[in-house]
């Protein structure tokens, strides 16, 4: 697809997604302005990308304001995993909320469009399966997620409100489970985790008894659903769900880990986390209809690229996950 040359700023650019998708805009012909504080994100994920004169980095925190001149917005900023983001739980609404203040103020200043990396846990531990967009949530407001989950849904009433009052073009995306080379080895999701632990030949720790299921997107899907629903016309804003429709359990992602890695780890089984949901499938409807869009790559494909990744990443510098979210 040729696209027009843009500027175009991605927050969050050096993390796991942001990295691909300015990957991505590089090679859609785009100048890219990748913000990021390296809380979470790596200089590691972009260095490619640091010899392209179209491509400049700057360390920055979102929840100050920040002032550039840019086409287009992409907002990725924020931990998106429970080990990060409930380290520091204060600073993870912060970035979610004076994030999202600040962003959309910029591309209120610049006229830029802008698009916010929302979540499927804005529909918390849902009592509607397989989740459509209008479907409302049913999310703790204190418990140990709620410095994500309600920070990623106060966003969304602000890009909303920005959208009704101001007039911002704004596209919302809602993101479900995503994975492949680039996560972090640490971060307690369940695919790296799981991935790590069997190259190890370590215990498979399964949270619960292994009957939650979860669908899970390859990451070069997801930075397609990302850059089709930024060029929908101004009419489309969102909420969209971005994710794989089919759905496994955890167990049959351990099994399959083990499978694909040849390795000899045995599954074990821990008690459950605080609010972790039971099912997280998302309804693609919109996104098929909007943007011609579907996941095509299958589980096993991604899940063999991704394992090739941390073979290469393993150097005994990586310490061991301690939980496995999903």
């Amino acid at each position: 697809m040729i696209h027009s040359s843009k500027r175009i700023m991605v927050t969050g650019g050096a993390g796991f997604l942001g990295s691909h998708l300015c990957e991505k805009l590089l090679e859609d012909g785009h100048d890219v302005l990748c913000v990021d504080n390296f809380f979470t994100g790596s200089r590691r994920n972009v260095a490619p990308l640091m010899g392209d004169p179209n491509f400049e980095l700057m360390r920055h925190d979102v929840t100050f304001p920040l002032y550039v001149e840019v086409d287009e917005i992409y907002n990725l900023a924020c931990p998106a995993s429970p080990i990060h983001y409930q380290f520091d739980p204060v600073q993870t609404t912060k970035t979610s909320v004076h994030g999202a203040i600040n962003m959309l103020g910029l591309a209120k200043r610049v006229r830029a469009k802008i698009f916010q990396a929302s979540t499927s846990e804005v529909y918390g531990d849902p009592t509607e399966h397989p989740q459509r967009e209008e479907y409302w949530g049913n999310v703790n407001p204190i418990g140990f997620r709620s410095c994500y989950d309600e920070g990623k849904r106060c966003a969304e009433t602000l890009f909303f409100d920005y959208h009704r009052q101001h007039h911002l073009r704004i596209k919302v995306a809602r993101i479900f489970n995503t994975y492949g080379p680039r996560m972090h080895p640490n971060d307690g999701r369940v695919v790296s985790n799981f991935i790590v632990q069997a190259l190890r030949g370590e215990e498979i720790s399964i949270y619960g008894d292994g009957s939650q299921s979860r669908a899970f997107c390859y990451v070069d899907d997801m930075i397609d659903g990302f850059v089709r629903m930024m060029d929908t016309p101004d009419s489309v804003t969102g909420p969209v769900n971005l994710g794989n429709p089919s759905e496994f359990t955890i167990r049959e992602l351990a099994e399959r880990v083990i499978e694909l890695t040849g390795s000899s780890s045995k599954i074990s089984y821990k008690p459950l986390p605080h609010d972790d949901p039971r099912q997280r499938c998302p309804d693609i409807s919109k996104a098929r209809e909007l943007l011609d869009w579907r996941p095509v790559t299958a589980l096993n494909e991604g899940l063999l690229k991704t394992i090739n990744y941390f073979e290469n990443q393993l150097s005994g510098t990586i310490e061991s996950p301690s939980l496995s979210f999903a």
